[in-house]
């Protein structure tokens, strides 16, 4: 699914856990292998595709490219998925840069200046970009044309450039940092949500198919229920058990066998890994249950109070284990639940509506 590689964005990992919905560095021909190439077959985003089927119908009614579209949304759900789809629907080329890759107005102007007719641009991690590029992309996305400043000081000349009209596809997992400007030059835009459970059963048994994979619809459930709503992550389990199944038995995937597999990468039945699991166990176990600071928090659990701001808590406070309360951090009754713990008799839950 999309490539997002910020590793500081929340929900981002860096300990090359099973569960991180960043993509890896040798993943990209995996991922590639099991990506749907047309919007009839991207599952799990109805909305959002239906939405932008529409779009490009009527662009292609009209004989006309494609308004700017803008994908935002956490990592692993498909936002440079949805970029190749969209090229694909379009019979274009499609090329691929990221925000951190262009740091000045040339380097933008160099890939824009080489574009065809009507081809996507996209541009992973969009928010990441320089602001000289970005004042550039503005005049790109409206006119389609840059100015090319030729000379210093004074003298130095802006000299218009007319390049090919294009659709520009912006990706980003963090849409609150793009400027209101930059957002307001896309014609679409689109918030790509988490999976529910059937949509990424699907996912597993169609990747499953692709991999020449026998699988049993129960342990695709069940690899589904630990994805943590994101198809990178589903597929990346997929393949792990499929490694674990070959190794260990006759390739054929069972239940049994799928839930051995996860239980050696250390996944348990909700997707929680060992360092999710370790901040809920610090809570509970040390701090009975909080409210328990941030600092003091990562302490307990070796790691620093950054990873566990943005890598372990959002997905721990989505899935209800934990609040965030001005007081601090506190495991919720779920929490407890999970670890097969009770909370301690004498303890006050703090309210829902005291949660920053």
């Amino acid at each position: 699914m999309s490539a997002d590689s910020d590793s500081r964005d929340p929900g981002g990992r860096r300990d090359g856990s099973p569960v991180d919905p960043a993509a890896g560095p040798d993943e990209a021909a995996a991922e590639a292998a099991l990506r749907p190439q047309r919007l009839a077959d991207f599952g799990g985003q109805p909305r959002v595709a239906d939405q932008l089927g529409l779009v490009l119908s009527a662009a292609r009614g009209r004989e006309h490219v494609p308004d700017h579209v803008l994908l935002s949304g956490p990592p692993g759900l498909g936002k440079t998925t949805l970029a190749m789809i969209i090229a694909n629907e379009l019979g274009v080329a499609l090329r691929i840069s990221s925000g951190p890759a262009i740091q000045h107005a040339g380097d933008l102007a160099a890939i824009l200046s080489g574009l065809g007719e009507g081809e996507v641009f996209f541009l992973d991690e969009i928010h990441r970009m320089s602001r000289a590029a970005e004042e550039m992309l503005y005049l790109a996305m409206e006119d389609f044309r840059v100015d090319v400043v030729v000379g210093k000081g004074p003298g130095a000349t802006a000299i218009p450039l007319e390049i090919p009209r294009f659709t520009l596809v912006g990706a980003t997992t963090r849409a609150g940092l793009l400027p209101g400007p930059l957002r307001d030059r896309f014609g679409f835009t689109a918030q790509l949500d988490f999976y529910d459970a059937d949509a990424l059963r699907e996912i597993v048994s169609r990747s499953a198919q692709r991999l020449g994979v026998a699988l049993a619809p129960d342990a695709a459930a069940e690899i589904a229920g630990r994805s943590r709503g994101t198809p990178r992550i589903a597929n990346r389990l997929l393949r792990r058990v499929r490694d674990y199944a070959q190794v260990k038995a006759d390739g054929a995937v069972t239940l049994e066998l799928a839930r051995a597999a996860l239980a050696l990468y250390e996944v348990d039945e909700r997707g929680l890994d060992r360092l999710d699991r370790g901040v809920l166990e610090a809570m509970c176990r040390r701090f009975a249950g909080g409210p328990v600071g941030l600092s003091t928090l990562a302490i307990a659990v070796g790691e620093e109070p950054e990873t566990v701001e943005e890598v372990a808590e959002p997905f721990l406070v989505r899935e209800g284990l934990m609040m965030r309360t001005p007081r601090g951090r506190v495991a919720t009754p779920a929490g407890w639940a999970h670890l097969g713990l009770l909370p301690p008799n004498n303890r006050s839950d703090p309210s829902l509506f005291d949660a920053d």
